[in-house]
């Protein structure tokens, strides 16, 4: 059955002279980052607590306004109520009391009530807390969509730094299998020894297997995105764009630790929730005062043995007045819940110093690590040219018969090596450069 279908398509393609494709797309790195932005699961939680937010801000605006009620009720006396008057009323010179019904079979109430709060200290606190923490959530989310952004640049730049690699060595096995086809011939011709022709053949075969560890680093770190992406393995995609130093402006490496202490996202979070905190003491603190509410009602009220309701039989009644309470004692839970909100102040408080100074450090070593990697990329500039002409020297020597088998190979491993140490260079320096991003949350979300 295996082979029919394989004729069968053979033969289609055949007749239709179409080749079937699997489906590839091409990705620059903006596209990462959007795909990313799009999928990410954590970014999306971020954007739900800050809608949370949002909400929780309508919430406590909501408790100072005027809260209207509606409300109705129906009864059917099985029973009448009863009260008793003396005897001697109906009945002169009679002794004891007698009981006399009133009221009618239906009673119908129905009306609408208000309240208003005129001074409650925790209700006015609460909507400055919230629109505190609804501030925390948008810095919360800020710091989410940078870490997003810096991860996705971490992980395109790596499979960048596997392709560059890979094709360095492969272009190292094809300047070896060209020196062992030149050697080849010139052992034909008996220009050169037979110690020469097998130190060649040993040199591809010492390349090819780097070639291929290449190629499978660079299906890894390609797998790496797609997870990262969201994108499923199945998927075929190819990247656009090349490992470049592109220089931070100095400018940005100076003020670096002035813009993380003012700007990370991460931090304003933390400071916000420390003033959360601080109004959390003020809320409970707040239990001990007055509240002083207004409130009013008007109602319809009527009663019949019947069903038959006339504008008649109603009755309005409509009262306003003021509400005044006042906790007095209620077994110092008061005082405790203050004493709790002011040890988290002082928790947030210390967490927000430490974020501070884990921060300036941080800073530190990303400018040195920056530092470095620039050097680095500049040194190898340098040694990548004259590994070139030392490449280009030894094989001429050679060709000339003045050179050995043995000067050819330490070039060609001396230029493989310039080349990846300055590749892996722009690598490091890219990622140093992405990390500081991330810190200064140098990227306002959409």
């Amino acid at each position: 059955m295996r082979h029919i279908t394989l004729l069968a398509l053979i033969a289609v393609i055949a007749a239709t002279g179409v080749v079937p494709s699997v489906a590839q797309r091409t990705l620059t790195l903006n596209d990462a980052v959007n795909e990313a932005l799009k999928n990410n699961r954590q970014l999306a939680m971020a954007r739900l607590e800050q809608d949370k937010a949002d909400y929780r801000v309508a919430e406590a605006i909501g408790n100072a306004l005027p809260n209207v009620t509606a409300s109705g009720t129906y009864s059917r006396a099985i029973k009448k109520q009863v009260f008793f008057l003396p005897r001697a009323i109906f009945e002169p010179g009679a002794s004891g009391y007698a009981p006399l019904e009133f009221g009618l079979d239906n009673t119908f109430q129905f009306g609408f009530s208000a309240t208003q709060i005129l001074f409650n200290s925790a209700v006015f606190t609460g909507v400055g807390t919230a629109k505190i923490y609804q501030k925390a959530s948008r810095e919360m989310y800020r710091s989410e969509y940078n870490k997003t952004i810096a991860s996705v640049k971490r992980a395109f730049y790596g499979a960048l730094l596997s392709r560059s690699v890979r094709d360095m060595m492969q272009a190292s096995l094809k300047n070896a299998e060209d020196n062992l086809a030149n050697v080849r011939t010139m052992n034909t011709q008996g220009l050169v020894s037979d110690y020469d022709f097998i130190r060649a053949e040993v040199q591809v075969g010492n390349v090819r297997p780097a070639v291929i560890e290449a190629e499978r680093a660079v299906l890894m770190a390609t797998n790496g995105l797609k997870v990262l992406l969201g994108i499923a393995p199945s998927e075929e995609i190819t990247l656009s764009g090349s490992l470049d130093f592109d220089p931070i402006d100095p400018g940005v490496i100076e003020n670096a630790e002035k813009v993380a202490i003012a700007e990370n996202a991460g931090l304003r979070a933390l400071e916000f929730q420390r003033q959360v905190s601080d109004e959390l003491v003020s809320i409970y603190r707040s239990e001990s005062y007055p509240t002083l509410a207004a409130f009013g009602n008007y109602q319809w009220q009527a009663q019949k043995n019947d069903f038959k309701l006339t504008s008649n039989d109603l009755v309005r009644t409509s009262t306003v007045g003021l509400s005044l309470n006042l906790n007095l004692f209620n077994g110092f839970q008061t005082r405790s819940r203050v004493n709790q909100a002011q040890v988290d102040f002082l928790k947030t408080d210390e967490q927000v110093k430490f974020t501070r100074d884990a921060l300036v450090m941080q800073v530190q070593n990303l400018v040195l690590r920056l530092e470095e990697a620039r050097k680095r990329f500049e040194s190898q500039t340098r040694t990548v040219e004259q590994a070139e002409k030392g490449y280009k020297i030894a094989t001429t020597r050679y060709s000339a018969g003045t050179g050995t088998q043995l000067e050819i190979n330490d070039a060609d491993i001396a230029l493989m090596r310039s080349r990846v140490n300055r590749v892996q260079a722009v690598y490091d320096y890219s990622v140093a450069r992405a990390d500081l991003e991330e810190i200064l949350s140098a990227i306002l979300p959409e």
